[in-house]
């Protein structure tokens, strides 16, 4: 069962339109696993999610089931097969 990767619409100029990605659960066992395929793809994208040391951009949240990546395991957290891991990016206005 594929592992999903949801990205907003206000990303979908970095990715070619698309904002879902199906992962094999084999090359997404961790968000950061399902991150660096979903940037092998499209590098803009990965760009816009994580800076130049592989970390999350401040300013873009990530939730596997519901649960924020930051509260937990960052990075590292497990995604199992069917999972979705959603990408929220924060928008500021003034």
């Amino acid at each position: 069962m594929p592992v999903t990767v949801v990205v907003p619409s206000v990303l979908a100029a970095a990715s070619g339109g698309r904002t879902q990605f199906q992962l094999s659960d084999a090359e997404a066992a961790s968000v950061r696993e399902a991150l660096d395929a979903v940037g092998r793809d499209y590098p803009v994208l990965g760009r816009r999610l994580r800076d130049e040391r592989g970390e999350l951009r401040r300013h873009v949240n990530v939730y596997v089931g519901g649960e924020d990546v930051r509260r937990g395991r960052g990075l590292s957290t497990p995604v199992a097969a069917g999972q979705e891991i959603l990408v929220i990016q924060s928008i500021a206005g003034g």
